[in-house]
């Protein structure tokens, strides 16, 4: 997927630059409810889980597995995205999106047995991994460099919404039926309406993506060259309009469909900055940051909380997180991407690393089953659950937007489709693997798994310092010669 906002870059007539900046929030915001969708469906679960292993009776690991399935979904999609998008379009590939999750809702909200649920949420996954990919590369095409940070940082804004709505929906409907497992309406249990609560943000999402203009770098690469003159005029005005489509035109040259083949360099080995953007995406969730938002009810009701007062933590965690991404959206495209990355991975070392010492410290004792979970007493309470949100705060404030903003504008024009995909999968990948880890650590030892996560957040902070360049007011355009990439058949 390939630029096409370049004339944001050029100056505009204010009275253009008023109406062009409206639409462009507006169609950005609407791309980005793909994340809001995004963020329901990963979160949703976390007030179903205790519920779903009692009505099933299953163990911890396939507990983990059910969780963490929609994970799965979410790696296939993302790897599919980027070359679908430039088939059919964007705007139809947001459509395909939130058919996928209203699917999903249905499916689990029904499911007579575990393994159902999980074909219903590997389908949810399927449709976060696809909003995954196509909302920020909609978003990098059609933003103006000198706003792109901020309008990019919607997409985790709306993920974090999307949290906070679900976790919301979560505890009203068991404090409605008294517990998540108790029955609600029309003969369902709650955590079952917490599922089937999605298909309302699915259908928004639908009806809303078929308000929004189709990509102008799509239009332009089919040819449609009316409709992106169109298109173009409506976002940033007539001033320098054929100049723009010219630029659009001469980053298309040579240019193929998305293909693995165009990460390759000519003389051999993977460009490095898809090394970059993958390790990005992988240090982001592996940091453990969804293990906060997945099983904050398990896990302090585990250290001694009541079910109520659980739902209640969570929902007030994912209103920190909504309120430091505020933050960073106000910062991004003032002080830069790295400086965010370098506090955020530095505040992530040492709350995760309270939390470790807080869990790995915490006396045993046997819970119902008779297995023994940590019990915080005294002080330790208070200090892991102002670190977890601590924790919250430093991630809300950098790897949660940053990582997405930068996967949308880092890549060149040429290999952007390819290298998202890629990257976006394996983002999903390692949240899987630390999602269906969790409860079999929770089991092991909860300092054990929250010291793990503190080594990867140590580890960020020097691969950032390192490897991750600022793109800070950079065109789209200005990425080829950034990062070495050239033309296809280039010596580059």
């Amino acid at each position: 997927m390939s630029d096409g906002g370049s004339a944001a870059d050029q100056p505009a007539a204010p009275d253009e630059e008023g109406a062009a900046g409206n639409h462009i929030i507006r169609i950005a915001s609407v791309a980005a409810l793909g994340g809001l969708l995004f963020g329901f469906d990963s979160a949703v679960i976390n007030g179903a889980v205790a519920a779903i292993q009692d009505e099933f009776d299953v163990d911890d690991a396939v507990l983990g597995f059910a969780v963490a399935s929609a994970l799965l979904g979410a790696a296939a999609g993302a790897m599919t995205a980027g070359r679908i998008a430039d088939r059919i379009g964007r705007i139809k590939v947001m459509k395909i999106a939130a058919a996928l999750f209203f699917l999903s809702a249905v499916v689990t909200a029904f499911a007579p047995s575990v393994w159902i649920l999980v074909i219903g949420r590997v389908i949810g996954g399927l449709g976060v991994g696809v909003a995954s990919v196509i909302a920020p590369a909609y978003i990098a095409e059609t933003a103006p460099a000198r706003i792109r940070g901020r309008l990019g940082s919607l997409q985790q804004l709306a993920i974090v919404l999307g949290i906070f709505l679900a976790l919301l929906v979560d505890y009203v409907l068991a404090e409605i039926a008294g517990g998540a497992g108790q029955t609600l309406w029309l003969g369902l249990d709650a955590w079952r309406w917490m599922f089937l609560s999605m298909m309302v943000p699915a259908v928004v999402y639908g009806v809303l993506a078929s308000t929004i203009p189709e990509s102008p770098r799509y239009l332009v690469a089919t040819h449609r060259i009316p409709e992106a003159r169109t298109v173009l005029t409506l976002l940033f005005g007539e001033r320098n309009l054929e100049l723009t489509i010219g630029r659009i035109e001469d980053s298309l040259e040579g240019d193929v469909k998305p293909s693995w083949k165009d990460l390759r360099r000519p003389a051999g080995g993977i460009y490095p900055v898809v090394w970059v953007g993958l390790l990005l995406s992988v240090f982001q969730q592996a940091v453990g940051i969804n293990v906060i938002f997945y099983y904050s009810n398990v896990l302090w009701e585990a250290v001694g909380f009541e079910e109520s007062q659980s739902f209640q933590i969570s929902v007030f965690t994912s209103v920190v997180n909504i309120a430091t991404t505020i933050v960073a959206i106000m910062l991004i495209d003032r002080i830069g991407r790295r400086p965010l990355l370098l506090i955020g991975s530095i505040g992530m070392t040492i709350t995760l690393a309270t939390m470790a010492v807080c869990f790995g410290t915490a006396g045993q004792v046997p819970n119902d089953e008779g297995v023994l979970e940590p019990q915080l007493t005294g002080a330790s309470g208070p200090i892991a659950l102002v670190a977890a949100n601590l924790f919250v705060v430093f991630f809300g404030m950098s790897w949660g937007p940053v990582v997405w903003v930068l996967l949308g504008e880092m890549f060149p024009n040429r290999i952007r489709g390819a290298a998202l995909s890629l990257a976006a999968a394996g983002q999903w990948a390692a949240n899987w693997a630390i999602t269906v880890s969790f409860p079999s650590l929770k089991t092991f030892s909860l300092g054990f798994g929250y010291g793990m996560y503190a080594a990867f957040a140590l580890l960020s902070l020097l691969f950032v310092f390192r490897f991750v360049p600022e793109t800070k007011g950079m065109s789209l355009e200005d990425m080829d010669a950034a990062t070495g990439v050239g033309r296809p058949n280039s010596p580059v």
